[in-house]
């Protein structure tokens, strides 16, 4: 899991394995992650773009950017809250994932990263 505030922007990401959607033989785990974004702070920010880099389990990484998340760019005033499930496939059973989901806050002319601390993508047998 991943807990991490920037500027009142709370992001709180919990991953999981989709056991029933990879395949092991040939080199495919999928990981689920569930992210849910809260504005703790006092003024209004919308949410632009995303910005995610993914380590695979023999240090590969793959950077990720776009607009939005999941066809989203969700404004959010004081206490509200936006949620959305995404997926990852990954070339080995562990990685991680870390990065940032860039801001607007409103009537304003400023932008600032909201950070993503890394979690961890991993098949469950394999954090014992």
């Amino acid at each position: 899991m991943s807990d991490t505030v920037t500027r009142g922007i709370r992001i709180l990401v919990r991953p999981r394995y989709i056991e029933e959607q990879s395949d092991p033989e040939n080199e495919r785990w999928l990981f689920a992650y569930h992210v849910t974004i809260r504005n703790e702070g006092d003024r209004t920010v919308q949410l632009l773009s995303r910005h995610w880099i993914i380590t695979n389990g023999q240090g590969q990484t793959e950077d990720v950017r776009g607009p939005g998340v999941v066809g989203h760019q969700p404004t959010l005033a004081p206490g509200e809250q936006f949620e959305y499930t995404s997926a990852c496939p990954l070339e080995t059973p562990v990685g991680t994932m870390h990065g940032s989901f860039q801001m607007a806050v409103i009537g304003f002319t400023e932008c600032f990263d909201a950070a993503i601390r890394p979690f961890r993508l991993a098949v469950p047998q394999l954090l014992n």
